[in-house]
């Protein structure tokens, strides 16, 4: 499996002697299945100055990350997930210099979590703290793009299952797929985690082709009425059109589950409905990324 780390560098709500903000280099291992513990997942921190603030010093914080995690007895990342696109042309070449494939994705659970804590609970014990409002990385919502032709779905549906079925998704028969341990979330166990599947004669290549990119949610869209996916740092891709009253109040009823479950909601794509079997099976959370 490959070995995957997220990434954020940014300013943080530090001065420092210049009455400069500090800068965060972050850095952790994405967990990309059900038994992951975030406890034990690879993570890194270091501040730089303003002055530090370029490719070649990012440069040296990922090789150095790189040989923490090696004298830990782990493996190097095979590729890096960032979430802020303003960073794109510092963050994609630092990790080409240091021969990392770099993404810009959504897909940034752990270190969007992790920043969350030290927001809230590191850096406000820190000499020069001061509270400020860190500038949102959200833009206005892409325009979808129709899925090419041959990766249409026939059918789809919604459905929900409970967090607790999901301790058995690394018995299921799945393709290809992504998930992370609910236990991150603290999800009760009947939790319902709402979902769609999409069932396509080609299942295979329509899941294969979607596990080529990063994705990120499930929306609806309701000016035109459709269920989108999000994927990397600002693609979307049309699943369905929502062409009926019924059709979108069932859509709306899969936002509103979203709400109860903190926004994680599952992907899949079979076959048809007596399938056992998954071509692809990704969970999902959509974040507020800032």
């Amino acid at each position: 499996m490959a070995i995957i780390w997220e990434l954020d560098f940014y300013s943080r709500p530090i001065i420092d002697e210049a009455q400069k903000k500090l800068w965060e280099v972050l850095i952790c291992e994405s967990p990309t299945d059900l038994t992951a513990q975030a406890e034990d997942l690879f993570r890194y921190a270091e501040f730089l100055s303003n002055a530090e603030v370029n490719s070649l010093r990012l440069r040296q914080a990922i090789e150095q990350a790189v040989q923490q995690a090696i004298e830990q007895g782990r493996k190097p990342p095979d590729k890096i997930r960032f979430f802020r696109r303003q960073m794109t042309n510092m963050i994609s070449k630092a990790c080409e210099d240091t021969g990392i494939p770099a993404y810009a994705s959504r897909r940034t659970l752990m270190v969007s979590q992790w920043l969350d804590e030290r927001t809230q609970v590191y850096y406000p014990t820190l000499p020069n703290y001061q509270a400020s409002s860190n500038p949102s990385v959200n833009l206005p919502p892409p325009k979808p793009l129709p899925l090419p032709d041959a990766l249409m779905g026939e059918r789809w549906s919604f459905m929900s299952l409970e967090a607790a079925a999901f301790a058995e998704m690394a018995d299921w028969d799945i393709s290809f797929s992504e998930a992370f341990p609910l236990s991150m979330f603290n999800l009760q166990p009947q939790t319902l985690i709402p979902g769609l599947i999409v069932y396509s004669g080609r299942a295979l290549p329509l899941a294969g082709w979607m596990s080529g990119l990063e994705m990120a949610f499930l929306r609806f869209n309701a000016q035109p009425p459709q269920l989108v996916l999000e994927t990397g740092a600002s693609d979307a891709w049309i699943l369905a059109s929502l062409t009926s009253p019924s059709l979108q109040a069932e859509a709306q009823a899969f936002e509103a589950a979203k709400q109860q479950s903190g926004q994680i909601h599952f992907l899949a794509v079979q076959t048809k409905p007596e399938s056992e079997a998954f071509a692809g099976f990704w969970l999902m959370q959509q974040l507020n990324l800032a």
